[in-house]
């Protein structure tokens, strides 16, 4: 191997930096030595190829939004095409030691044994279960068409266990299914959790001349597809302002997806315009403005196959703003939450908005969450261990060892005790003599 190995990195679903994981472990790699590049779709105004942080990004036009079966395969072809052409420009360039691919899809599998037999290594990098994708989505099937879909997402998953020199899980119960599904040797698999680097996510002090917010602010970041619930939250808020009638609530949704157009106009016909901002694509800086400023996180991901064994990026990242949130009660929420959160049955919209009021009436609860929130995070769900167990898996496949890189903290930061943490949390939302005002207008 050279002494400079060099890692390709391949996402499909989201262009990159804005997959806040995958940059994370490029970051990671990069931090040690490793050479990076990475092949994404375009977002919004990006160019073809930039570097950024000396990670070369290459980015091709992202394929028209799919429908239906026929809409996906056009879809898949398509990317993987582009894929497989720009993976031949990067080894022209400079060949490449390991290919990372990251889900979903699962249909990389093919162009991994292409470069296998040039000697390069395969990561399979397993961010979602895509039959568990398919059936949350669609139910079980019971056609002849359905049938074949699933057995074909089934198929692909594990064609690309079987040509992974090493698998990431990104939580022990995805792990527990590449073990038993996949039927891999423990060995090849290793858990990496998408935990948030809390010594850069983390609670910004509000400029000086802000004035004291008149309404709570409740906040949901991610994706918006038909699996997420995002629907639910403006059934939550509309349960608040306009069935309750509270007037001291508002919400921010931050980030797009398939469902974004939906559910604006959803919000404009139940009369929401006043309460609800909707940011679409959300950088690092607006991100950190808005969880600083937010009062709580709600997470409206219903129960069903895939999510409930999924870890929750936006329960981790609300987290590290020293945020407690509503989610409803799935496996790996509790597992990353725990007391942080208040857990609601699953599409339960009035219990929802019951454990919202329960936080935003009780100062002292919300910021004895807040700071164990911030603490559980920071101690055990941090990225820093995550980015050693990541890098490890490099490290073993090219032979060669790493130094820890240290992050530092920029000076507007809430100091990460418990004491400034709760004056901080203690001057979110709106001061009293604020909120009886909002009520009273």
């Amino acid at each position: 191997m050279p002494a400079v190995a060099h890692v390709l990195v391949i996402v499909q679903n989201l262009p990159v930096p804005l997959d806040r994981r995958v940059w994370l472990e490029c970051q990671a790699l990069r931090s040690q030595g490793y050479d990076v590049s990475v092949i994404c779709p375009k977002g919004p105004g990006d160019p073809g190829l930039e570097v950024i942080d000396g990670i070369r990004i290459h980015k091709y036009r992202p394929a028209p939004p799919a429908e239906g079966a026929l809409g996906y395969l056009l879809e898949f072809v398509y990317s993987w095409v582009r894929t497989a052409w720009l993976s031949g420009r990067v080894w022209r360039r400079q060949p490449f030691d390991v290919l990372q691919a990251c889900n979903p899809p699962d249909t990389y599998w093919a162009l991994a044994r292409y470069w296998k037999r040039r000697g390069v290594r395969f990561v399979y990098d397993q961010h979602d279960l895509n039959p568990e994708l398919f059936l949350s989505r669609f139910g079980r099937p019971t056609g002849l068409s359905g049938r074949v879909q699933l057995a074909g997402l089934r198929w692909l998953e594990r064609m690309t266990y079987r040509t992974a020199d090493q698998v990431i899980s990104t939580n022990r119960s995805y792990q527990e299914v590449a073990l038993t599904r996949g039927g891999l040797d423990p060995g090849r698999v290793t858990v990496v959790r998408s935990g948030p680097d809390t010594a850069a996510m983390r609670p910004l002090l509000p400029p000086s001349d802000v004035l004291p917010a008149r309404r709570h602010s409740l906040v949901y970041l991610g994706i918006m597809g038909p699996q997420d619930g995002v629907d639910l939250v403006l059934d939550v808020v509309d349960e608040l302002v306009r069935v309750r009638g509270r007037r001291d609530v508002s919400a921010t949704l931050l980030g797009f997806g398939d469902c974004y157009d939906d559910l604006v106009r959803r919000s404009h016909e139940l009369g929401l315009d006043d309460v609800v901002t909707f940011t679409g694509r959300a950088g690092p800086e607006m991100i950190a403005e808005h969880l600083s400023a937010a009062t709580l996180g709600v997470c409206p991901d219903l129960k069903t196959p895939l999510n409930d064994i999924s870890t929750m990026n936006k329960t981790m990242e609300y987290m590290a703003y020293a945020l407690p949130s509503v989610a409803f009660d799935l496996v790996e929420t509790r597992v990353s939450g725990e007391d942080s959160c208040l857990y609601v049955p699953s599409g339960d919209v009035a219990a929802f908005a019951d454990a919202v009021e329960v936080l935003l009436d009780d100062p002292l609860r919300r910021e004895a969450m807040s700071l164990r929130a911030r603490q559980r995070v920071r101690d055990v769900l941090d990225w820093r261990p995550q980015r050693e167990a990541y890098v490890g898996v490099f490290d073993r496949l090219v032979g060669r060892g790493g130094a820890t890189a240290t992050a530092s903290a920029a000076p507007a930061y809430v100091p990460d005790t418990p004491e400034e943490l709760g004056r901080f949390v203690r001057g979110r939302g709106p001061h009293p003599t604020v909120r009886r005002q909002a009520l009273g207008a």
